[in-house]
């Protein structure tokens, strides 16, 4: 999900180069033109927060079988007319509403539609990109409000479902991964250094690899990108 992203499209571009997956299918607001034309890659383009649409989805992958992975790469920080807050004042409705719009709404929905496909009784992967800015425990320099209370509501939701899933999909493990600085529009414009900046296959590459070393008992954590836990 968030396939026409930057991140996106470089987990899908990782998956795709790994034999082990039958097919890696990207989702997001409209196919970009230079995608793939491969039929294990197929994008499928929609309306992230029509409830209806992402039902339909959940339909046409059912007719595909299981999901052995999901992983959700949308995000909001910027626009046009969105800034990252520096102070309370600063704060208004309108940015909060969208920013939650894109960054805790539209996951959750994917979660509640996708993860009644994972299979009941083998090892299954749900990622959830967050952002370490969203742990209310590590917030030592404030700033950012909007974005950070829509990260850390997208945290407490990611923990329900893990929750859940440790009932209804004991084997399936659901976290929240904190990608770190990416060069990707969401990011980059913000980067301290330019050192500090992960190209969008280097943070797929890292993520994955965090993935893939996850335990259940992992399960409803909040990982970065070098597998370190993080703080609610």
């Amino acid at each position: 999900m968030g396939a026409s992203g930057g991140l996106g499209r470089a987990f899908v571009a990782r998956l795709a180069a790994e034999p082990g997956w039958s097919a890696v299918i990207g989702v997001g607001r409209a196919r970009p033109d230079d995608w793939p034309e491969d039929p294990r890659t197929p994008f499928l383009a929609m309306d992230l927060l029509d409830e209806t649409a992402l039902a339909d989805l959940a339909i046409q992958l059912r007719a595909r079988g299981t999901l052995g992975l999901v992983l959700i790469a949308t995000g909001l920080l910027h626009d046009t007319d969105l800034t990252p807050e520096k102070s309370m004042r600063a704060v208004s409705a309108a940015a909060m509403q969208r920013l939650f719009e894109v960054n805790t709404i539209i996951p959750s929905l994917v979660l509640k539609h996708l993860t009644p496909l994972l299979p009941k009784d083998e090892p299954s992967l749900v990622g959830v990109l967050s952002a370490r800015v969203g742990s209310v425990g590590d917030n030592r320099l404030g700033g950012w409000h909007a974005y950070r209370a829509s990260k850390a509501a997208l945290n407490m939701m990611i923990r329900c479902q893990a929750l859940e899933l440790q009932r209804e999909r004991p084997r399936a493990v659901c976290v929240a991964l904190h990608p770190g600085t990416v060069a990707t529009d969401l990011s980059a414009p913000f980067a301290r250094s330019p050192k500090t900046l992960f190209t969008p296959d280097d943070a797929a590459q890292r993520l994955l690899k965090v993935l893939s070393r996850l335990e259940p008992a992992d399960s409803g954590g909040f990982f970065a990108h070098d597998g370190q836990p993080i703080p609610w």
